[in-house]
């Protein structure tokens, strides 16, 4: 089944983002990233021209880390005809909302602890989006994680994290199908109706619930509800872990309260009168993390070890996965000019199975410094134009996006510009597809973290390389200049 954009359009996503608009004069091939003042080609006053470039497969060894509100990919791709198979779990604490710090004012969620009887537990998961085909069944196991120093709520992960230890045996489990959880899920309890969307719901263990209904507010090492500190000595959290089956990720957000929950429905006896109730945990603090593992094969891996340094295609694969070194040795000689317009024209190419495998959301490019260093080395201040003291980039401007007529360009108007006239360093460029970037500005003398998309492991794209075989399609550097 064909995929669906499961997140806003890529310059809708930078919400932080100064969106400026410009007119544009049509040149000799389309133009989508402004520039009012671009003159016309005329071939006397005003020169198009294009550069080669040279082009090479990488592994990207990423640094992102997992943030609290970000959404977590979970699931299994079998084998993506191009890049390979691809395996998401993901990790995350809970926490009463009831908890005061004193055990005087502490709240015990089951109201009545000798008289507590439960009925069934339930884990919520908010569903927001998949990749992959939608016609997929997939099925995940629920377990508790192990108490030991390997996860915790002060340590931010990154998603090549190897996966925490857990408690076995497995707390529950739940198969279905990808394109049914966007479908409506009747909920009937004690007369009670509900219609849940959006939402993967997993029976668990009813001695989870019991074993929570244990813990009280004393401050021993019992006291599960007297803090949050003492709660998460006795649960870790929950470890959400894939079969190593299926064809699709699917996305969840551990955040969203209003959807990702632990229910635990009890019945209580208090001052003689039975009740029926539930109690609910979220997860409030930090202590997240995705563990996503990639499978190289098929074109990407055969590309990453050719050993060539110039390959023909470019395998892009979102992070965790895959970015492409540019250079442009032309640049070098470029007699001076006065540069209208320097872009980078990426050309996606037919590829297996790209109806399923969509492309990426966003793509972003920066650059590497003499020591090679990709961390925090690129100069944002060239051509991404810092919108003010917000430390905000202009996306429309930069490019990024796939445009109207199905390219991907990047305006380096600028740094081609002062690498000709004031010579400064002609480096290797990075293409990537992150969630987050990080960049720095030589402007306000710090780095600064953007968002590209919203979803890690999300689209892929195989480009045409700057030594491909149809010039047209080639990746190349397209420059409006004058002569001085």
């Amino acid at each position: 089944m064909k995929n669906s954009n499961p997140a806003l359009s890529f310059l809708a996503i930078i919400t932080s983002v100064a969106i400026l608009f410009s007119a544009c004069k049509k040149l000799n091939e389309s133009t989508e990233l402004g520039g009012g003042l671009i003159p016309p080609v005329d071939n006397i006053n005003t020169f198009e021209t294009y550069l080669d470039v040279i082009t090479d497969n990488k592994l990207f060894k990423d640094t992102t880390k997992v943030y609290y509100g970000d959404n977590l990919a979970l699931g299994h791709i079998a084998n993506d005809p191009e890049f390979g198979g691809t395996h998401a779990n993901a990790y995350f604490n809970i926490g009463s909302p009831y908890f005061s710090g004193t055990s005087a004012n502490s709240y015990y969620p089951f109201i009545n602890k000798d008289s507590v009887i439960i009925d069934s537990v339930i884990l919520s998961l908010s569903y927001t989006g998949y990749y992959g085909d939608t016609n997929s069944i997939e099925t995940i196991h629920v377990f508790e994680i192990a108490q030991n120093p390997g996860f915790s709520d002060t340590t931010l992960y990154k998603y090549d994290t190897t996966d925490f230890q857990t408690v076995v045996p497995e707390l529950g489990s739940k198969t279905f199908q990808v394109k049914a959880l966007k479908d409506s899920i009747l909920h009937i309890r004690k007369k009670d109706t509900t219609k849940l969307a959006n939402v993967i719901r997993i029976p668990l263990q009813n001695q989870l619930g019991v074993r929570l209904a244990s813990y009280d507010t004393s401050n021993t090492s019992n006291g599960g509800f007297r803090n949050d500190s003492i709660f998460k000595t006795l649960f870790k959290g929950l470890a959400i872990k894939a079969d190593n089956s299926g064809n699709a990720l699917t996305y969840i957000s551990p955040a969203d309260q209003s959807k990702t929950k632990l229910t635990v429905y009890f019945r209580v006896t208090k001052n003689g009168v039975k009740d029926t109730l539930l109690t609910d945990f979220y997860h409030q603090t930090h202590g997240q993390a995705n563990v996503i593992t990639r499978f190289q094969s098929n074109g990407w891996l055969s590309y990453l070890n050719n050993g060539l340094p110039s390959d023909d295609k470019v395998y892009l694969q979102s992070v965790p996965g895959s970015y492409a070194s540019i250079k442009i040795p032309a640049l070098d000689t470029f007699k001076n000019a006065v540069i209208h317009r320097a872009e980078l024209v990426l050309n996606p190419l037919p590829s297996a199975q790209e109806a399923i495998f969509v492309q990426p959301l966003g793509l972003f490019l920066d650059r590497i410094n003499a020591n090679g260093d990709t961390a925090s080395a690129f100069d944002t201040d060239m051509d991404l134009q810092p919108s003010g003291l917000d430390f905000t980039y202009n996306f429309s401007y930069f490019g990024g996006g796939l445009k109207s007529d199905s390219t991907y360009r990047f305006n380096v108007s600028k740094y081609v510009q002062d690498i000709i006239t004031l010579k400064k360093p002609n480096q290797t460029l990075r293409l990537y597809a992150p969630v987050r970037a990080f960049v720095y500005s030589t402007r306000f003398a710090r780095i600064s973290q953007i968002y590209v998309t919203t979803e890690p492991a999300y689209g892929r794209v195989v480009l045409g390389g700057g030594n491909y075989a149809v010039p047209g399609k080639r990746l190349r550097l397209r420059v409006i200049y004058s002569k001085l």
